[in-house]
């Protein structure tokens, strides 16, 4: 009791009495005897606290992580019941938690704690309501890993997974029949599907962070970004990156016209979304061997050395690890190796999107993933150590700032070092390309491959949170789910649906994000801010001198520069402990967000691409999709609505 009697000697009739010890404290230059017994008091509530929440992480992940390796009904109810005896146990200390007065205190690192853990998050919803939540989400997410579709060829066969059929269809057919008939599926499958719990979810969401103390989940989401104009901030990126887009997107519509004919692809509208190599496209690398800009110039293929030079998934973790050594960074521990999951079982249903997971006992750090011997999952294999490299980093710091310094951050990370491993000269290095150096062609070749992953993922991930947070706010209503999702995509992506969609569909919740309440800003700002990593690394490596054509951006690989991953450590080490532009400063020397890094990055190929579309001339931009995805009386209610937007400064 001892602690709420000291809380409470500061309210009421003490009001008065520290009203005049404040002012003699200021007068006398010292500081509140009272309040430095309270914040010593807090700092002792705050470090037991930190030790129960870890304890508490601990045993959420590991029933998490035996559903999601093992998805079984009995698997399910376990880490369900688990979840909301921890949600008990959360509340309890929560309400300790708000009987402090920590605002007063003068500790930052304290101050910042308490603020943390003043926010309670879903658990603060009622018993009934939190369970109704968990099973919302369970019920999409199992519904996602268990979704199936018909061969194509054979509808007698419907035991087509995501992983690894479905997006073997998309990388390899050609055939656009093959292709839409697969989309369709999948999308009614796993989308349409999972409406009744998606509404359920965004209502008991927006209750918990109601209690939480935000408007609705979009200002909460919006909330871990810790700056007050982050929404116009990610505005201001896409306008920036978007004439690259436009120049790319139509110099693939001209190059799949070509191949498909003008009936499956026109001249002047958004590119129909099941031809671009990828379920959702997010990412267009499957069609760059029909589209690249030099077609004559031998294309490396790496996913066929890789085979030839008996790569195993085990291989992969190892070169990666061993990447992360050469900067001076953190080896895997004994327990990464031991109870990782880096192959796909054949005895039972597991979620295969791959993750990284840190257990919060500060040894146990493991990574899931079905992977498969190509260079795609090369490259995912080193964004899913980076993940756990941040963790080793920041194990050290309170549990509550065991976190990237926003959600973006973490993503960035693993990204970075992908940019590297991927540049020709790291490649060539690990003997998986050989050969000279590039001439301009291969370079274009290699940038071009780059942008349909890089710059063409932007607009997709700005879409699915502008949608999402429009349904929070409840300016999108159930009833127009679907068509302002398809609006979005079809105004800033410039993609349609392959065939006409309407309400009976919900085709936001194909991708497993919105299916699994992940929150995706994190990835669009990820893409951005991972370019501006690259860059300061880069120079800290002496790889890139601006204007020093024999030190360029692209080329750039920082294995083996302990100068750039002690700067990288540097930043990691801070976990969340400061507001990501403090960790952002700490290595660029930046503290906002700019795309000037991807931008730079990326200028030759837009030069080139603007030359050809000039050649060519190809329409810049799209005309409105004729697929129908809303009805007039929708379309016309969402024009009411949509707000003029304010006139640009140029």
């Amino acid at each position: 009791m001892s602690k709420v009697k000291t809380m409470l000697k500061i309210g009421g009739g003490a009001v008065l009495l520290a009203a005049i010890v404040a002012v003699f404290v200021v007068a006398t230059q010292g500081r509140d005897p009272d309040l430095e017994a309270l914040e010593q008091e807090g700092r002792e509530y705050i470090a037991q606290l930190d030790r129960a929440a870890g304890a508490r992480k601990n045993r959420a992940s590991l029933v998490e992580w035996a559903y999601t390796s093992n998805i079984t009904e009995a698997n399910e109810e376990q880490r369900i019941q688990v979840q909301l005896e921890l949600s008990k146990q959360e509340k309890q200390a929560w309400s300790e938690t708000k009987m402090y007065r920590w605002q007063d205190f003068q500790d930052f690192t304290l101050r910042r704690m308490f603020k943390k853990y003043s926010q309670l998050g879903v658990a603060a919803l009622p018993d009934e309501k939190y369970k109704l939540l968990m099973q919302s989400v369970s019920g999409m997410e199992s519904n996602y890993a268990t979704s199936k579709i018909c061969d194509y060829k054979n509808t007698t066969k419907c035991d087509l997974s995501l992983e690894p059929e479905i997006t073997e269809i998309f990388a390899k057919s050609q055939d656009p029949e093959e292709l839409k008939n697969a989309w369709v599926q999948w999308h009614a499958a796993a989308g349409a599907r999972a409406r009744q719990n998606f509404s359920q979810y965004v209502q008991l969401d927006n209750e918990a962070a109601q209690l939480n103390g935000f408007k609705d989940v979009a200002d909460w989401w919006l909330s871990e970004y810790e700056v007050p104009d982050f929404e116009q901030q990610l505005a201001k990126l896409w306008e920036d990156v978007k004439p690259l887009y436009q120049e790319l997107h139509a110099y693939v519509r001209k190059r799949l016209r070509d191949k498909y004919g003008e009936h499956v692809v026109s001249a002047k509208g958004p590119i129909p979304a099941h031809l671009l190599g990828n379920m959702w496209a997010q990412t267009w690398n499957n069609i760059e061997s029909f589209t690249r800009p030099y077609p004559d110039k031998k294309e490396i293929d790496i996913t066929k050395t890789m085979k030839d030079k008996n790569y195993t998934p085990l291989k992969m973790f190892q070169m990666s690890d061993e990447f992360f050594r050469s900067l001076n960074l953190t080896a895997m521990p004994e327990k990464f190796w031991k109870n990782s999951i880096i192959e796909k079982p054949t005895d039972r249903e597991i979620v295969c999107h791959a993750s990284a997971w840190d257990f919060y006992d500060g040894e146990d750090f493991r990574i899931k993933q079905c992977t498969t011997v190509d260079y795609e999952y090369f490259q995912t294999t080193h964004h899913e150590m980076g993940h756990i490299q941040y963790f080793l980093q920041y194990k050290h710091q309170p549990v509550v700032f065991r976190d990237g310094a926003n959600p973006g951050f973490h993503e960035a990370v693993g990204d970075t070092i992908a940019l590297s491993v991927s540049s020709p000269k790291h490649l060539r290095r690990v003997g998986l390309i050989s050969g000279d150096a590039e001439d301009e062609q291969t370079e274009i070749n290699q940038l071009y491959k780059m942008g349909i992953d890089k710059i063409v993922f932007l607009p997709f991930a700005y879409v699915l949170d502008l949608f999402r947070y429009s349904v929070f706010r409840g300016t999108t209503t159930p009833e127009d789910y679907n068509c302002h999702y398809w609006r979005l995509r079809d105004e800033l992506q410039g993609v349609e649906p392959p065939v006409n969609r309407t309400e009976e569909d919900f085709d936001a919740a194909a991708k497993y994000h919105v299916s699994a309440d992940v929150e995706y800003a994190r990835y669009y700002v990820s893409f951005i801010i991972q370019f501006q990593f690259h860059r300061a690394l880069c120079q800290l490596a002496g790889e890139y001198v601006p204007e020093d054509l024999t030190k360029k951006l692209v080329d750039c690989d920082i294995y083996q520069s302990v100068n750039a991953g002690n700067a990288l450590s540097n930043m990691l080490k801070m976990g969340s402990s400061k507001p990501w532009p403090d960790a952002m400063e700490a290595l660029t020397g930046q503290r906002a967000m700019r795309a000037d890094g991807l931008l730079e990055y990326f200028r030759p190929l837009q030069e080139w691409l603007h030359a050809e579309n000039q050649r060519t001339g190809e329409y810049i931009g799209w005309e409105p999709s004729k697929m129908q995805y809303c009805t007039q009386e929708q379309r016309a209610a969402l024009d009411a609505k949509a707000k003029p937007e304010p006139p640009h400064e140029s």
